[in-house]
């Protein structure tokens, strides 16, 4: 078994045993059809251990806090869906400049507050970062929440990850690439 097996079966069996706040069962995965979709609309592919959360333990309502959001789909709860609010949160930020949305970084798992964990998806390791717009700028609200997504969802299902109560003093490095991943590409 692979070490993302090994985790993804930890994963389902926390899954399966604890509900975020809002949520009063754990959805069924989505299909392949689903994460097609999913990937058109956003215009790049899901990493591999992302789209195995959705296609194999649900989509959405697990993990930590309000729990991962669904793919396309909104839940009952009325929370945007991931595609949805990715796709919102560029259209936004074409508006407003002064806070980019940088491509390819999508929204999984709302924290409340308007912040949101998000997976870049262009990196090979999937980082997860915080978005954490209450800061005065755009500049101080993109922090490293996990240098992979493996490594967020491993704080999860062991209970050291930082919105845990014992590790609140925990403290997240930013986002060094913010500035250049939101940069206006060169006039050709």
């Amino acid at each position: 078994m692979t070490e993302n097996e090994q985790l993804l079966t930890r994963v389902a069996d926390k899954a399966r045993n604890t509900r975020p706040w809002g949520w009063t069962s754990l959805p069924e995965p989505v299909d392949g059809a689903t994460v097609a979709r999913a990937e058109a609309a956003l215009g790049f592919r899901l990493p591999p251990l992302l789209a195995d959360l959705y296609l194999r333990i649900g989509d959405g309502g697990f993990g930590p806090e309000y729990g991962l959001l669904p793919l396309l789909d909104s839940p009952p709860s009325g929370e945007p869906a991931a595609v949805t609010q990715y796709l919102a949160n560029l259209k936004s930020a074409r508006k407003d400049p002064d806070w980019p949305w940088p491509e390819g970084v999508l929204p999984i798992s709302h924290w409340g507050c308007a912040m949101y964990a998000c997976v870049d998806c262009r990196t090979p390791e999937s980082t997860v970062l915080l978005f954490e717009p209450n800061a005065d700028d755009s500049d101080h609200a993109w922090y490293v929440d996990a240098p992979s997504l493996a490594d967020w969802l491993r704080a999860w299902v062991d209970g050291t990850g930082w919105y845990e109560e014992m590790n609140e003093e925990l403290e997240m490095a930013p986002w060094a690439d913010f500035r250049i991943r939101t940069a206006p590409a060169p006039a050709s």
